[in-house]
């Protein structure tokens, strides 16, 4: 296959910068609470999300991946002419990597998968022919941007109104978070469980059936409590900190689960996203080896690096411009709005992934952030900054099969003039 040499460079190339994009928009999506309410520094949450981003890619990121992500071309079509895939799939990593990184620039928070699915709806329609596109597909991709937020968004809501009446409005909020504080950790690490086993595990086959998995993160909730049970019975209060601000401690304590839950969903996040990189990539490297287009292709274990390299890469060198939007732009945070935002995250995460309703996890956490915001009252959001985040998920589809277009002409014309 002596004509594939430059796609495959190419391909290697695009590979890292969709891996580069995503770790600039998507991650930052993941940490933005948690530098919003001051729980972590910028530079924390980078080297934190950084870590398990890429532990998540590389470990379980899958050593196999679709090759065409969310079923958007029908696949006889598609295996019919590989060399069409073959630029198409090119011009998918160049198209959603761009359109990106124009969304980071801006600092608008946009859905990854959102991206590349509608690039390659894009090349599909052209190269393909229009009914090779599984129109279908598109609606509830189209709904879940009304759908994610929605249910985050009331979650959230829901879940900082307990704290406040529970907690914070209590004459004794410290005596309030010792007896409260060892359910909300269970919760949190049974949803964090739940998170893991459906989203970060599922590329190494482990799909555990609804009892098992509630049970398995059930005994982890429960070890995790016994051992913090003691720790939160003598939570050290700082007098002089309560003296300035009467919620310190409770907010030092919401901040680490805050910190344990943002952790989680970066680890489920890179485990699960990095395949929208890896997925146009392992697809040309297979076509450029075998010459046919299967629905699954090997991911050899360098590539995987590439992603999670890429990744890390993009959140450590732009991932603050969507971190301050999504965690200082949208509403004030603290420590205990940032968990119920990041906690709600999760839980709908998990639902969503047990129902099968293709959320994404972008419009998840910016519908958390949204709920926290309304329960301090209507006033306490911006809704510009939350208008041009509404417009930019609405725009990437669009966006995203027209640059597509644009490239799957133009890497069609450069390789056939080298004959590739």
């Amino acid at each position: 296959m002596g004509g594939y040499e430059l796609p495959v460079v190419l391909a290697l190339v695009l590979g890292l910068y969709m891996a580069w994009a995503i770790g600039a928009n998507d991650v930052a999506n993941a940490m933005g609470t948690s530098v919003g309410s001051g729980a972590l520094t910028l530079w924390g949450a980078v080297v934190v999300a950084g870590v398990l981003e890429f532990a998540g890619a590389f470990l379980v990121g899958g050593h196999v991946t679709k090759t065409i992500r969310g079923g958007i071309l029908d696949p006889t079509i598609a295996a019919a002419a590989p060399e069409t895939v073959i630029y198409g799939m090119l011009a998918a990593l160049c198209a959603a990597a761009t359109w990106l990184v124009f969304a980071t620039r801006a600092g608008w928070p946009v859905s990854t998968t959102h991206s590349i699915v509608g690039a390659i709806v894009g090349f599909g329609a052209v190269g393909l022919g229009m009914d090779a596109v599984e129109w279908d597909r598109l609606v509830p991709i189209v709904a879940s941007w009304v759908l994610s937020p929605l249910l985050s968004g009331t979650a959230s809501f829901l879940l900082f109104v307990l704290i406040r009446s529970t907690i914070l409005e209590h004459p004794d909020p410290i005596a309030q978070v010792k007896r409260w504080g060892p359910p909300h950790i269970f919760s949190l690490v049974v949803v964090l469980g739940l998170v893991t086993l459906y989203k970060g595990l599922k590329n190494l086959g482990l799909d555990f059936e609804l009892g098992t998995a509630v049970a398995l993160s059930g005994m982890l909730g429960l070890v995790t409590t016994l051992i913090a049970y003691p720790l939160v019975s003598r939570v050290r209060v700082d007098p002089e900190a309560d003296r300035d601000f009467h919620y310190a401690t409770v907010e030092r304590m919401f901040g680490i689960m805050q910190i344990v839950s943002a952790c989680a969903i970066a680890f489920a996040h890179g485990s699960n996203d990095v395949a929208n990189a890896i997925g146009p990539l392992a697809a040309v490297l297979h076509i450029s080896s075998t010459g046919t287009l299967e629905a699954a292709a090997p991911v050899p274990t360098w590539v995987l690096v590439i992603g999670g390299v890429g990744i890390v890469a993009g959140l450590s060198m732009w991932g603050y411009r969507v971190i301050e939007t999504v965690g200082e732009r949208i509403t004030q945070l603290t420590p205990t709005r940032g968990y119920a935002a990041t906690a709600a995250a999760a839980a709908t995460i998990v639902l969503a992934s047990r129902l099968g309703i293709p959320v994404s996890t972008t419009h998840v956490l910016v519908g958390a952030v949204l709920g926290v915001g309304l329960a301090g009252g209507i006033a306490a959001l911006d809704f510009r900054v939350v208008g041009r985040i509404v417009v930019s998920w609405i725009v990437t589809l669009p966006a995203g099969a027209g640059l597509a277009i644009f490239f799957f002409y133009f890497f069609k014309g450069l390789l056939l003039s080298h004959g590739g």
